[in-house]
Order: C-alpha cells, then structure tokens, then sequence
C-alpha cells in the first residue's frame, strides 16, 4: 500500500484557484467560506457575491451585486411567507 504525506505536497496554480482563489481570499487572508458555511443558503450566498464583487472582475460586480440582492431578496421571501 502506497501512503502519501500531503502536508509535504506543494499546491498546484490550479489546485491554489480551486481551493482558496485570491477573489475569496481578499480579506486579509480570511476566506468567506468559513463565515458562509455558517449561515443558510441565502445568507451565505448573498454574503459571498458581496465579499467578491469586484474582485473576480471589475467587469462582473455589478451583476455580482445583483445577484447578493436577488438572494437577500429570496431570504426575506422566505421569511415573511413562513408559519414560524
């Protein structure tokens, strides 16, 4: 049987653009993953299109806005249609 010691292994570029892209990883080094992971769905999503926009591109942060408005939006649907 073949181990392997991953804290040895060197990420690649493309593994660095997978796991922790420099667009999420913008706040001093705080990844948005770990404050979303611990909201809803809406909630996070929201959160993550606001903390990105701009930063993947200049040319996608207004859309990227929108798109936080849109689950913002969705989130407070949600809880005026609720029984609780």
């Amino acid at each position: 049987m073949v181990t392997h010691d991953l804290r040895k292994h060197e990420p690649t570029q493309v593994e660095n653009m997978v796991n922790h892209p420099p667009h999420y990883t913008a706040y001093k080094g705080l990844e948005v993953i770990d404050l979303t992971e611990q909201m809803n769905f809406n909630r996070g999503n929201a959160v993550k299109y606001i903390a990105r926009a701009g930063l993947k591109s200049s040319d996608s942060e207004l859309q990227d806005l929108k798109k936080a408005a849109w689950y913002i939006n969705r989130e407070i649907e949600r809880l005026e249609t609720s029984d609780g």
